[in-house]
């Protein structure tokens, strides 16, 4: 199941691409779908939800866990 996040700062393709970037330097494995419009953040990943959190806040943006349960 894919780790889902909200980004609410993510605003164009640019900061798609740099979330992405960043996601893939941790795990070159990562399927990434962002969407600016929603300011959703799905990422498919073996790597921990907090890895996953702390890369995307390190990349400059704000995270706001979203649970699906």
């Amino acid at each position: 199941m894919p780790l889902e996040f909200i980004v609410p700062d993510m605003a164009c393709s640019s900061c798609v691409k740099s979330i992405t970037q960043a996601i893939r330097s941790l795990d070159g494995n990562a399927e990434v779908d962002a969407d600016p419009d929603t300011k959703h953040v799905s990422v498919s990943t073996s790597r921990a939800r907090i890895e996953i959190e702390q890369t995307i806040l390190a990349a400059g943006y704000t995270v706001v866990s979203e649970s699906l349960d």
